[in-house]
Protein backbone atom coordinates (compact mmCIF):
# COMPACT_ATOMS: atom_id res chain seq x y z
CA UNK A 1 0.00 0.00 0.00
CA UNK A 2 1.23 3.48 -0.85
CA UNK A 3 1.48 5.97 2.06
CA UNK A 4 -0.54 8.50 0.09
CA UNK A 5 -3.45 6.04 -0.17
CA UNK A 6 -3.42 4.80 3.44
CA UNK A 7 -6.31 5.05 5.89
CA UNK A 8 -8.94 7.69 5.34
CA UNK A 9 -6.49 10.31 4.11
CA UNK A 10 -5.89 11.89 7.52
CA UNK A 11 -3.46 14.32 5.91
CA UNK A 12 -6.31 15.86 3.92
CA UNK A 13 -8.24 16.68 7.12
CA UNK A 14 -6.04 19.80 7.39
CA UNK A 15 -7.99 21.35 4.53
CA UNK A 16 -11.44 20.59 5.89
CA UNK A 17 -12.34 24.27 5.50
CA UNK A 18 -10.66 24.57 2.09
CA UNK A 19 -10.50 22.38 -0.99
CA UNK A 20 -8.38 19.61 -2.47
CA UNK A 21 -6.24 22.04 -4.45
CA UNK A 22 -5.00 23.55 -1.15
CA UNK A 23 -3.87 20.11 -0.03
CA UNK A 24 -2.15 19.45 -3.35
CA UNK A 25 -0.36 22.83 -3.27
CA UNK A 26 0.98 22.07 0.20
CA UNK A 27 2.13 18.63 -0.92
CA UNK A 28 4.05 20.21 -3.79
CA UNK A 29 5.72 22.66 -1.40
CA UNK A 30 6.70 19.77 0.86
CA UNK A 31 8.11 17.86 -2.11
CA UNK A 32 10.21 20.91 -2.98
CA UNK A 33 11.56 21.14 0.59
CA UNK A 34 12.29 17.41 0.76
CA UNK A 35 14.22 17.47 -2.53
CA UNK A 36 16.98 19.19 -0.51
CA UNK A 37 16.99 16.42 2.14
CA UNK A 38 18.93 13.23 1.44
CA UNK A 39 17.30 11.04 4.11
CA UNK A 40 14.14 11.39 6.22
CA UNK A 41 14.03 9.19 9.32
CA UNK A 42 10.91 8.85 11.47
CA UNK A 43 11.20 7.66 15.07
CA UNK A 44 8.12 5.81 16.30
CA UNK A 45 6.87 3.87 19.30
CA UNK A 46 3.73 1.87 19.97
CA UNK A 47 3.27 3.53 23.36
CA UNK A 48 4.60 6.41 25.43
CA UNK A 49 7.21 6.17 28.16
CA UNK A 50 9.77 4.09 26.27
CA UNK A 51 12.28 6.91 25.74
CA UNK A 52 11.47 7.52 22.08
CA UNK A 53 12.21 11.26 22.19
CA UNK A 54 15.46 10.64 24.08
CA UNK A 55 16.55 8.23 21.35
CA UNK A 56 15.45 10.64 18.59
CA UNK A 57 17.36 13.59 20.09
CA UNK A 58 20.51 11.58 20.67
CA UNK A 59 20.42 9.90 17.25
CA UNK A 60 20.14 13.37 15.67
CA UNK A 61 22.91 14.63 17.96
CA UNK A 62 25.24 11.77 17.06
CA UNK A 63 24.64 12.38 13.35
CA UNK A 64 25.53 16.05 13.90
CA UNK A 65 28.69 14.96 15.75
CA UNK A 66 29.65 13.11 12.57
CA UNK A 67 29.53 16.43 10.69
CA UNK A 68 26.24 15.64 9.00
CA UNK A 69 23.76 18.43 8.29
CA UNK A 70 20.79 17.42 10.43
CA UNK A 71 17.27 18.69 11.10
CA UNK A 72 15.12 17.54 14.02
CA UNK A 73 11.34 17.93 13.87
CA UNK A 74 9.40 17.36 17.09
CA UNK A 75 6.02 16.32 15.71
CA UNK A 76 4.40 15.67 19.08
CA UNK A 77 1.72 18.34 19.40
CA UNK A 78 0.71 17.48 22.98
CA UNK A 79 4.03 16.56 24.59
CA UNK A 80 6.80 18.52 22.87
CA UNK A 81 9.95 17.68 24.84
CA UNK A 82 12.70 18.57 22.36
CA UNK A 83 13.07 22.28 23.32
CA UNK A 84 13.67 21.32 26.97
CA UNK A 85 16.02 18.45 26.16
CA UNK A 86 18.16 20.77 24.03
CA UNK A 87 18.02 23.80 26.36
CA UNK A 88 16.15 25.80 23.72
CA UNK A 89 12.99 26.68 25.63
CA UNK A 90 11.85 30.23 25.09
CA UNK A 91 13.80 30.60 21.83
CA UNK A 92 11.73 32.64 19.34
CA UNK A 93 11.10 31.31 15.86
CA UNK A 94 12.21 33.73 13.14
CA UNK A 95 9.78 34.17 10.27
CA UNK A 96 9.84 35.96 6.95
CA UNK A 97 6.33 36.15 5.57
CA UNK A 98 5.03 32.59 5.52
CA UNK A 99 8.50 31.06 5.83
CA UNK A 100 9.72 29.95 9.27
CA UNK A 101 13.36 29.34 10.10
CA UNK A 102 14.24 26.44 12.37
CA UNK A 103 15.92 27.17 15.68
CA UNK A 104 19.62 26.34 15.57
CA UNK A 105 21.21 24.36 18.39
CA UNK A 106 24.88 24.90 19.28
CA UNK A 107 25.63 21.45 17.82
CA UNK A 108 24.43 22.68 14.42
CA UNK A 109 21.09 20.84 14.64
CA UNK A 110 18.17 22.67 13.00
CA UNK A 111 15.16 22.18 15.28
CA UNK A 112 11.43 22.86 15.04
CA UNK A 113 8.71 22.12 17.61
CA UNK A 114 5.33 23.44 18.65
CA UNK A 115 7.08 24.02 21.99
CA UNK A 116 8.71 27.12 20.45
CA UNK A 117 5.28 28.56 19.62
CA UNK A 118 3.61 28.23 23.03
CA UNK A 119 3.28 31.34 25.19
CA UNK A 120 4.10 29.38 28.34
CA UNK A 121 5.98 26.10 28.71
CA UNK A 122 3.02 24.46 30.51
CA UNK A 123 0.31 25.61 28.09
CA UNK A 124 -1.88 22.71 26.95
CA UNK A 125 -2.52 22.24 23.24
CA UNK A 126 -6.29 21.60 23.19
CA UNK A 127 -6.72 21.07 19.46
CA UNK A 128 -8.78 18.75 17.32
CA UNK A 129 -7.26 16.77 14.46
CA UNK A 130 -7.56 19.30 11.59
CA UNK A 131 -5.65 22.01 13.50
CA UNK A 132 -2.86 19.59 14.40
CA UNK A 133 -2.61 18.33 10.84
CA UNK A 134 -2.48 21.90 9.56
CA UNK A 135 0.48 22.78 11.79
CA UNK A 136 2.29 19.58 10.88
CA UNK A 137 1.83 20.48 7.24
CA UNK A 138 3.26 23.95 7.93
CA UNK A 139 6.30 22.49 9.70
CA UNK A 140 7.04 20.44 6.59
CA UNK A 141 6.07 22.96 3.90
CA UNK A 142 6.86 26.37 5.42
CA UNK A 143 9.98 25.71 7.52
CA UNK A 144 13.15 26.54 5.61
CA UNK A 145 15.08 23.39 6.41
CA UNK A 146 17.56 23.97 3.57
CA UNK A 147 20.00 21.29 2.47
CA UNK A 148 20.19 18.41 4.94
CA UNK A 149 21.84 15.03 5.05
CA UNK A 150 19.21 13.83 7.52
CA UNK A 151 15.85 15.05 8.80
CA UNK A 152 14.89 13.16 11.97
CA UNK A 153 11.18 13.32 12.85
CA UNK A 154 10.13 12.45 16.40
CA UNK A 155 6.53 11.24 16.02
CA UNK A 156 4.03 11.03 18.89
CA UNK A 157 3.42 7.52 20.23
CA UNK A 158 0.90 5.25 18.60
CA UNK A 159 -0.44 4.91 15.08
CA UNK A 160 -2.96 7.75 14.87
CA UNK A 161 -3.45 10.88 12.76
CA UNK A 162 -0.03 12.51 13.24
CA UNK A 163 2.15 9.51 12.26
CA UNK A 164 -0.17 8.68 9.37
CA UNK A 165 -0.23 12.27 8.09
CA UNK A 166 3.55 12.68 8.18
CA UNK A 167 3.96 9.45 6.23
CA UNK A 168 1.34 10.57 3.71
CA UNK A 169 2.79 14.03 3.20
CA UNK A 170 6.49 13.24 2.80
CA UNK A 171 7.58 11.56 -0.42
CA UNK A 172 10.15 8.76 -0.29
CA UNK A 173 10.72 8.41 3.43
CA UNK A 174 13.97 6.60 4.13
CA UNK A 175 12.48 4.53 6.93
CA UNK A 176 11.26 4.16 10.48
CA UNK A 177 13.17 3.56 13.71
CA UNK A 178 10.94 1.86 16.29
CA UNK A 179 11.76 2.28 19.98
CA UNK A 180 10.62 -0.16 22.67
CA UNK A 181 11.52 -1.34 26.13
CA UNK A 182 12.07 -5.06 26.77
CA UNK A 183 8.89 -5.92 28.68
CA UNK A 184 5.91 -7.53 27.00
CA UNK A 185 3.48 -4.67 27.73
CA UNK A 186 5.60 -2.44 25.46
CA UNK A 187 6.35 -5.13 22.87
CA UNK A 188 2.65 -5.83 22.31
CA UNK A 189 2.15 -2.23 21.16
CA UNK A 190 5.35 -2.24 19.12
CA UNK A 191 4.11 -5.17 17.06
CA UNK A 192 1.18 -2.94 16.07
CA UNK A 193 3.70 -0.22 15.18
CA UNK A 194 5.63 -2.61 12.91
CA UNK A 195 2.38 -3.63 11.22
CA UNK A 196 1.47 0.06 10.79
CA UNK A 197 4.75 0.59 8.91
CA UNK A 198 4.07 -2.43 6.71
CA UNK A 199 0.50 -1.27 6.00
CA UNK A 200 1.56 2.18 4.78
CA UNK A 201 4.65 1.01 2.89
CA UNK A 202 7.20 2.56 5.28
CA UNK A 203 10.49 0.61 5.41
CA UNK A 204 11.45 -0.42 8.96
CA UNK A 205 15.11 0.43 9.48
CA UNK A 206 15.04 -1.42 12.76
CA UNK A 207 14.04 -1.76 16.40
CA UNK A 208 15.90 -0.15 19.32
CA UNK A 209 15.53 -1.87 22.69
CA UNK A 210 15.80 1.04 25.13
CA UNK A 211 16.26 0.78 28.93
CA UNK A 212 17.80 -2.65 28.40
CA UNK A 213 19.62 -3.50 31.61
CA UNK A 214 21.29 -1.36 34.25
CA UNK A 215 24.93 -1.64 35.33
CA UNK A 216 25.60 -0.38 38.84
CA UNK A 217 28.31 2.32 38.68
CA UNK A 218 29.60 1.27 42.12
CA UNK A 219 29.83 -2.53 41.99
CA UNK A 220 29.48 -3.24 38.26
CA UNK A 221 26.60 -5.68 38.77
CA UNK A 222 24.08 -5.79 35.92
CA UNK A 223 20.35 -5.83 36.68
CA UNK A 224 17.70 -6.33 34.01
CA UNK A 225 15.12 -4.15 35.75
CA UNK A 226 12.79 -4.07 32.71
CA UNK A 227 13.87 -7.45 31.37
CA UNK A 228 16.22 -7.88 28.41
CA UNK A 229 16.18 -9.29 24.92
CA UNK A 230 12.46 -8.85 24.28
CA UNK A 231 12.97 -6.26 21.54
CA UNK A 232 15.50 -8.41 19.71
CA UNK A 233 13.27 -11.47 19.94
CA UNK A 234 10.25 -9.52 18.69
CA UNK A 235 12.29 -8.07 15.78
CA UNK A 236 13.29 -11.59 14.79
CA UNK A 237 9.71 -12.85 14.98
CA UNK A 238 8.49 -9.99 12.79
CA UNK A 239 11.44 -10.20 10.39
CA UNK A 240 12.67 -6.63 10.88
CA UNK A 241 16.25 -5.55 11.70
CA UNK A 242 17.37 -5.21 15.32
CA UNK A 243 19.49 -2.08 15.89
CA UNK A 244 20.73 -2.73 19.41
CA UNK A 245 20.15 -2.40 23.16
CA UNK A 246 20.60 0.92 24.99
CA UNK A 247 21.11 0.37 28.74
CA UNK A 248 19.62 2.51 31.49
CA UNK A 249 22.03 5.28 32.47
CA UNK A 250 20.90 7.79 35.13
CA UNK A 251 23.22 10.36 33.55
CA UNK A 252 21.07 10.29 30.41
CA UNK A 253 18.08 11.39 32.48
CA UNK A 254 20.17 14.13 34.11
CA UNK A 255 21.49 15.33 30.75
CA UNK A 256 18.01 15.51 29.20
CA UNK A 257 16.59 17.35 32.22
CA UNK A 258 19.48 19.83 32.11
CA UNK A 259 19.17 20.42 28.36
CA UNK A 260 22.53 18.82 27.55
CA UNK A 261 23.24 16.32 24.78
CA UNK A 262 24.11 12.97 26.36
CA UNK A 263 26.24 11.88 23.40
CA UNK A 264 28.41 14.98 23.95
CA UNK A 265 28.55 14.79 27.74
CA UNK A 266 29.38 11.09 28.19
CA UNK A 267 31.07 9.79 25.03
CA UNK A 268 32.73 6.87 26.86
CA UNK A 269 29.53 5.47 28.42
CA UNK A 270 28.03 2.09 27.52
CA UNK A 271 24.78 3.81 26.56
CA UNK A 272 26.63 6.12 24.17
CA UNK A 273 28.49 3.19 22.63
CA UNK A 274 25.12 1.50 22.04
CA UNK A 275 23.69 4.65 20.47
CA UNK A 276 26.76 4.93 18.20
CA UNK A 277 26.15 1.37 17.05
CA UNK A 278 22.49 2.17 16.36
CA UNK A 279 23.44 5.26 14.33
CA UNK A 280 26.12 3.37 12.36
CA UNK A 281 23.59 0.71 11.35
CA UNK A 282 21.01 3.37 10.43
CA UNK A 283 23.46 5.33 8.26
CA UNK A 284 24.61 2.17 6.50
CA UNK A 285 20.99 1.25 5.73
CA UNK A 286 20.19 4.79 4.63
CA UNK A 287 23.18 4.97 2.30
CA UNK A 288 22.26 1.62 0.75
CA UNK A 289 18.74 2.92 0.09
CA UNK A 290 20.11 5.74 -2.13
Amino acid sequence: MNPQDAGTSAGQSEVQAGDESTFEKRKKKIEGRMELVDHVLVVLSGKGGVGKSTVAVNVAGELARQDKKVGLLDADMHGPSTPHMLDLEGTPVAADGQVMRPVEHRSGLKVMSIGFLLRQRDDAVVWRGPLKMNLLGQFLADVEWGELDYLVIDLPPGTGDEPLSVCQLIPQLTGGIIVTTPQEVALSDVRKCVNFCHDIGLPVLGVVENMSGYVCPHCGERSDIFGSGGGEEMAGQMDVPFLGRVPVDPRMVEACDAGRMFVDEFPESDANAALNEVVSTITESAERSN
